[in-house]
């Protein structure tokens, strides 16, 4: 275990620590505050019992199927406009406005639209994750440095030469770093959109617990290590496939 690690697991026990402390010494009610172990048995015991598992699986779904659907457009159109640049001056202002405008005030029309299945909350996810991955991947495939554009035009490289020996290997990082914004930013949308109505998902959980404040905190739990694993798999995968670029962003 690296050091920094190390201390990143010690402060993270001392915090739990403090706040049940906090929380036994402040004879806070457990439905303002639950403490930790409090939290910790709940979340434990619904695992076990296999109360939360559907609710992960249907937001796990929606991410999953919205981020792979916002990726695809987002990358295949940032590859097409950065191809031409006629294309990116007519395009890039209605996407930028498109993006402008709040995705989530969206949710309750896509609702009226598709009823309260999967599809509006896919759609809520895969137009969350593609501006990230559309503008990365653009940027990714512009801004390569003149000198070396130079150098292979005096190697007499065609233009699909230097896209694939060149633009691509500059852009594999910015796209890389899209995919993890996105992928974070698809389990906010989904679960979101599972406010506005929803009978599965982590989501609408939080919506029937009501009061139930350590619930609550049970699901933010699951939620937030949702997002870590999906983050970390996106890095992994960077550094299995493509791994001279993610040593080359770690310098």
């Amino acid at each position: 275990m690296k050091r920094t690690s190390m201390y990143a697991f010690v402060l993270f026990i001392v915090l739990m620590v403090m706040w049940e402390i906090v929380v036994r010494m402040g004879d806070i009610p457990r439905l303002i505050l639950p403490g930790p172990l409090m939290i910790g048995a709940n979340l434990l015991e619904n695992l076990l019992n296999g109360y939360f598992w559907p609710h992960i699986l249907a937001t796990l779904f929606e991410v999953l199927s919205g981020f792979l659907i916002g990726a695809i457009l987002g990358m295949g159109l940032g590859f097409t406009v950065a191809q031409s640049p006629i294309l990116k001056e007519v395009l890039q202002p209605y996407i930028i406005a498109s993006q402008a405008m709040p995705k989530l005030a969206l949710a309750p029309l896509l609702a009226v639209w598709f009823g309260f299945g999967y599809l509006p909350k896919m759609i809520i996810v895969a137009l969350i994750s593609f501006f990230p991955l559309f503008e990365s991947t653009l940027t990714g495939l512009s801004f390569v440095e003149r000198d070396k554009i130079l150098l292979f035009r005096a190697l007499r490289a065609s233009n699909m030469q230097i896209l694939f020996k060149l633009r691509l290997p500059t852009a594999i990082p910015h796209v890389f770093s899209g995919l993890r914004v996105a992928v974070v930013l698809s389990v906010v949308g989904a679960v979101v959109s599972e406010f506005i109505g929803a009978n599965q998902g982590l989501g609408a959980l939080i919506i029937a617990a009501r009061m139930d404040t350590t619930l609550m905190f049970s699901v933010f739990i699951l939620l937030t290590m949702m997002g870590m694993l999906l983050y970390y798999t996106i890095d992994l995968l960077e550094r299995i496939f493509f791994k001279k670029y993610h040593h080359a962003r770690h310098r």
